[in-house]
């Protein structure tokens, strides 16, 4: 698992790998990329650990920022790869999947 400092691989942009800590609906341990640069408007807490790893998780109104902490936005949030939207209109013969499986539930 990457942990630190690099590059996103889909849109090239600085990030910071993060390991996610434990918290209250997740167990923790998964790589989150955020944005290298705090954001006032994030709802991600990183810090550094002992070891020098990079640690992040979820700022709440339970578990405010603390001391050491910066806030970030999560990279997929922000990431202009993965913003990129089908065109409203595609052509003839192609359908969106996701209408498809909308319909075949009702």
């Amino acid at each position: 698992m990457r942990n630190g400092p690099g590059n996103c691989p889909d849109c090239g942009a600085a990030v910071i790998f993060t390991r996610t800590a434990p918290g209250v609906t997740t167990d923790g341990g998964k790589c989150l990329a955020v944005d290298r640069e705090p954001h006032a408007d994030g709802n991600t807490a990183v810090h550094r650990d002992g070891t020098g790893a990079y640690l992040s998780r979820r700022v709440s109104p339970e578990r405010p920022r603390w001391g050491p902490e910066r806030i970030h936005k999560p990279h997929p949030a922000t990431c202009q790869a993965r913003q990129e939207q089908l065109p409203l209109e595609l052509p003839p013969g192609v359908v969106r999947l996701d209408d498809r499986r909308r319909n075949r539930r009702r």
